[in-house]
């Protein structure tokens, strides 16, 4: 059973920029039954903006990591970096938990000279990330280490971690998830556009669109179909692109 099993949102503010987001403007009921969710839809559809403000909900910074980096810097609302976050309401069984992680591709550098950066005066730190610094490895290798020695119980929130994977090692990420969704100990909740990622067997997903939020199947996703569609036939796609 999933910690977190309830995401609402009820109201916004109407000067707020959110009422321009099609699948956040109207509120949102999402059940969380499984401990892998999927949040799909294009970009600017509000998967990225609904996962920070889940991230600061639980404490994490929207930096990158846990409750103990301190890395969030930015304006606030109401005590929140992140604007979303003072409408969320948050449903936890049986209890809120505090352990976990928040991790977006395009801050993983940053984070990753944070940590360098503090391992400088305690070398112990970098155990938790394979024993070597995160920038003397390629960005996919720093990114399973994270994932393969920080990850054990508790919730994590990703953002498109696809991004710094190649497709064997999405392979091995979802191995990974695999071992710590038997584990009963973790849960994910993971903003992506890998038609690969999405296939995790039992994993729910929730496709973000004009019409709202609501629960799809990975066949009925546009990743699924488009890439499908694209290696089926790949000379059509291109040449109708390529067309003078």
């Amino acid at each position: 059973m999933p910690f977190l099993s309830r995401i609402s949102l009820s109201q916004l503010p109407p000067s707020s920029y959110l009422q321009g987001i099609p699948s956040l403007s109207q509120g949102l009921q999402l059940r969380l039954q499984n401990n892998i969710t999927f949040l799909v839809g294009e970009n600017g559809s509000g998967k990225s903006t609904l996962l920070e403000g889940i991230a600061e909900q639980c404490g994490f910074s929207l930096r990158g990591g846990n409750r103990n980096h301190n890395m969030n810097t930015g304006h606030r609302f109401e005590g929140y970096e992140s604007e979303l976050a003072p409408y969320l309401q948050l449903g936890w069984t049986p209890k809120r938990i505090s352990e976990g992680f928040f991790m977006r591709a395009e801050s993983f550098f940053n984070f990753a000279s944070y940590i360098d950066e503090m391992a400088m005066s305690d070398r112990r730190l970098l155990q938790a990330y394979g024993g070597r610094p995160l920038h003397q490895q390629s960005h996919g290798e720093s990114f399973l280490a994270l994932f393969n020695n920080q990850f054990e119980a508790g919730i994590y929130l990703l953002d498109e971690p696809e991004a710094a994977l190649s497709p064997a090692r999405i392979l091995a990420f979802m191995a990974t998830l695999n071992q710590l969704d038997r584990s009963g100990r973790a849960q994910f909740i993971i903003a992506t556009h890998s038609p690969i990622l999405i296939c995790y067997p039992g994993a729910t997903i929730y496709q973000f669109d004009d019409g709202g939020v609501h629960e799809t199947t990975y066949e009925d996703t546009e990743h699924y179909y488009l890439t499908k569609s694209f290696l089926d036939n790949p000379a059509a796609y291109l040449r109708h692109l390529m067309e003078e």
